[in-house]
């Protein structure tokens, strides 16, 4: 299959939809930020990054005119999406000013279920036949991501600007709730009150303690395993209290799936073991209450139509003419 990679064809010279919506996220935060800039704890370096993030997106759709081609296009979005590794933890940055919510959600998982889920799960299966092949299916879940965007890459490039579109869109939407619904999750919250509150199912309100801290839970399971030290790992340096609630991950995972049942039943048949084990393990390892990866999955489908509409609705056009 010939993909003609560096081939120059006819493009339009304006924004992809990715870019525009990545600009529409950047100008609403750059807003919030002007509103709590009394607040927060570094507003002007926010602002600059987000500067700097709009005058890269706007040099690189200039540079693109230059040599336009399906791999021009292809690093234009890969830069937007790779973008996202920064707007995850600047959710934190906004959600530090409001109370924290753990209780709120510890409360309703112990009312559910007479216990707390991601305590019992561990617990129950400590063994590295367990722990290994959970924390695999939880480090897969980028490799997911860049499968399926490279897949439609390749297979359906017609379809490529609106896959990427819905992955980044999805994560927008995540990471809006994300801002104003502050909930850190088991592997911050139950070291802030402590192991005695959490057997007896006590769930104190915590206030503005993670803006403070950010003591993160050693991950349970088989601490030797080569799986867990690579979650352990990536946690300890990129992981932020914040994004609890709905589980993004199994959102997004979702969403994935959604776009590889759709694209190839191979595809979604490589990726379902994974997934499967991905979703398992945001409760396993303490990331999520059970109730956040319940939502997380619910959402998805929501989620998934409302960012297709918008691509369809405002922003599609071809790539190339």
């Amino acid at each position: 299959m010939a993909l003609d990679l560096f081939k120059r064809v006819e493009t339009r010279k304006g924004l992809f939809a990715v870019e525009k919506i990545t600009l529409i996220y950047n100008l609403l935060t750059s807003i919030l930020i002007l509103f709590l800039y009394q607040e927060m704890d570094h507003p002007g370096q926010m602002l600059l990054d987000r500067a700097m993030i709009a005058g890269m997106t706007f040099l690189l759709m200039y540079l693109y005119r230059l040599a336009p081609c399906k791999f021009s296009a292809f690093i234009r979005i890969a830069i937007q999406m790779s973008l996202l590794s920064y707007w995850y933890p600047d959710t934190f940055e906004f959600n530090r000013v409001f109370p924290n919510l753990d209780h709120v959600f510890a409360s309703a998982e112990q009312w559910i279920f007479g216990g707390q889920p991601a305590v019992w799960f561990c617990a129950k299966f400590p063994e590295m036949w367990v722990s290994e092949p959970l924390n695999m299916g939880y480090f897969a879940y980028y490799p997911m991501i860049l499968v399926v965007v490279v897949w439609y890459f390749i297979y359906r490039y017609d379809l490529f600007e609106k896959v990427s579109f819905v992955v980044v869109t999805a994560f927008f939407i995540y990471y809006l709730i994300y801002i104003f619904v502050p909930v850190a999750g088991p592997q911050f919250y139950f070291p802030a009150i402590g192991d005695d509150n959490v057997t007896q199912g006590i769930f104190p309100s915590i206030g503005d303690y993670f803006h403070h801290h950010q003591e993160l839970l050693p991950g349970p399971g088989y601490d030797h395993g080569f799986f867990y030290n690579l979650v352990e790992g990536s946690q300890q340096v990129g992981e932020r209290p914040t994004a609890a609630f709905p589980s993004s991950h199994v959102g997004m995972s979702t969403v994935l799936m959604i776009m590889a049942w759709r694209g190839s039943k191979r595809l979604f048949t490589c990726l379902l073991p994974f997934y499967l084990l991905l979703c398992g393990a945001t409760v396993y390892i303490q990331a999520h209450y059970l109730i956040d990866s319940i939502v997380g999955f619910i959402s998805a489908f929501a989620i998934y139509i409302v960012a297709t509409w918008m691509f369809k609705r405002w922003f599609a056009q071809p790539m190339f003419k």
